[in-house]
């Protein structure tokens, strides 16, 4: 492959496609330049996926209190719940989760996923992209950088592009961060740049005629005028009147121009208004932001959407960063709400015929604690933890790996995040020799580690 897309070595501020109301990252098709993705054989796995929705279990959800419960370990260890039986004969999860037990025959888990790194901000860069950062990367937390590797979705918009209107990869939920304010890593474009951000709905859903705001028209520009693409250009300068240098509003015209067919599409319109799902649909999903949320990425996968993130990373009562009152916050709203959610979009998926070709995964930077501390919670475990995925040449009620009688360390099979990127670029049919270029045009590979052939049907 020769050649370096010349947008990868231009600056794009974020603050310019704030102007065009609230849409960030519109990324350009660069299909043309990369491999693209790869049609799926009859009865084969590779490209089975033409969706995926992906939950991001922020601080790390504790393997013992979901999908690998240790009953018989040891006492001071294994925490006050129980496990019960699965629709899959000798599989268990913990008691928290009676409603993903019933749809264990869909799930594959894995069990013996494991890495070293404990900090939060770090570690959710391989979580994310498959790639950790290099040796000489700073220490504690830092900000997410413009060299970082980009994650699925930035990679997705920057491999096929935004179809029919409709962005290419989709946030829902908060831009996750530390207490601290740090960003998670994983989240951003990274070398790909700016134009590959995601769109981003960050706002309540619970409201029975929720609209979403990122979709308003801009101030100024109406209906009529959104789609009359003979004023695109007189827009976009007016725009852009304050850009420093006309080099950078030229540099912004593609992304300008995405926005503006976005705000202007019926289908894009349509696909994210929840408002329009029965009553009893969305209560079936629970009537918390996390279902909502898992909702919309229903519709949106629905409508044709490649990559659709789900934050969920806080609650009313904490986070799944349980340092102190693990079992309690997991009883009294963790447990539950993952529970009702994401059983109800598997679920969906299924009965809609949708879940053939959506990949559902529930990931997470690490797991927590064997040991129980003095407050009653469990602390940052990366030595062994589990996730799972649904869907899309999937093997459902498949379980992979084995931790020790502790939930602590791999037993058996253990497995890294690039492992599971390799799963998913393998489901999405992305050629495992592609080769991204960075801003000084330095080739690096996307795929670096090894599908788990033994998750896939």
């Amino acid at each position: 492959m020769t050649g370096t897309p010349t947008e990868h070595r231009s600056k794009f501020h974020r603050r310019d496609v704030l102007r065009v109301g609230g849409l960030m990252g519109m990324g350009l098709s660069l299909s043309d330049l990369l491999n693209h993705r790869a049609s799926a054989a009859s009865g084969q796995t590779f490209g089975k996926a033409k969706q995926v929705i992906m939950m991001f279990l922020h601080g790390g959800h504790p393997q013992q209190e979901t999908f690998d419960p240790k009953p018989n370990g040891p006492v001071d260890v294994r925490g006050p719940y129980g496990a019960i039986s699965t629709s899959v004969p000798g599989t268990q999860f913990c008691e928290l989760l009676p409603a993903l037990a019933k749809q264990a025959d869909k799930l594959a888990i894995v069990r013996s996923m494991t890495h070293d790194n404990t900090n939060h901000v770090q570690a959710c860069l391989p979580a994310q992209t498959g790639h950790k950062h290099g040796p000489n990367g700073k220490s504690g937390d830092f900000p997410p950088s413009e060299t970082d590797f980009p994650p699925f979705g930035a990679v997705l918009d920057h491999l096929q592009g935004s179809q029919n209107s409709l962005p290419a990869w989709v946030r829902i939920g908060p831009l996750m961060r530390r207490g601290n304010g740090t960003t998670l890593h994983g989240q951003t474009p990274g070398f790909l740049g700016g134009g590959h951000s995601s769109f981003v709905v960050d706002q309540s859903l619970r409201k029975a005629d929720v609209e979403i705001e990122a979709l308003q028209n801009p101030g100024g520009l109406d209906g009529l005028r959104l789609t009359d693409r003979a004023n695109l250009r007189k827009q976009f300068n007016s725009f852009t009147s304050d850009l420093e240098k006309q080099g950078e509003a030229q540099r912004l015209a593609p992304y300008f121009e995405r926005a503006v067919s976005l705000l202007a599409s019926q289908r894009t319109k349509a696909a994210f208004d929840l408002s329009k799902e029965p009553q009893v649909v969305r209560e079936a999903y629970g009537k918390t932001e996390f279902g909502q949320r898992c909702l919309l990425a229903r519709r949106l996968a629905e409508a044709g959407v490649p990559m659709v993130n789900i934050s969920y990373c806080h609650t009313p009562s904490g986070s799944w960063d349980t340092h102190s009152e693990n079992a309690k916050k997991m009883k009294e709203s963790l447990g539950p709400t993952l529970d009702e959610s994401a059983a109800a979009l598997i679920h969906d998926l299924d009965q809609r015929g949708m879940l053939e070709d959506t990949l559902v995964v529930i990931n997470a930077e690490f797991g927590r604690t064997p040991i129980i501390n003095k407050n009653r919670g469990r602390d940052h475990w990366p030595y062994v933890y589990s996730l799972a995925l649904a869907g899309a040449g999937v093997q459902g009620g498949a379980v992979f790996g084995k931790s020790d009688k502790s939930a602590a360390y791999p037993l058996e099979h253990p497995r890294d995040p690039a492992d599971m990127a390799a799963t998913i670029y393998h489901l999405l049919g992305v050629d495992p020799e592609t080769r991204l270029y960075d801003g000084s045009q330095r080739p690096h590979s996307l795929v670096i580690g090894s599908p788990i052939h033994e998750l896939l049907a």
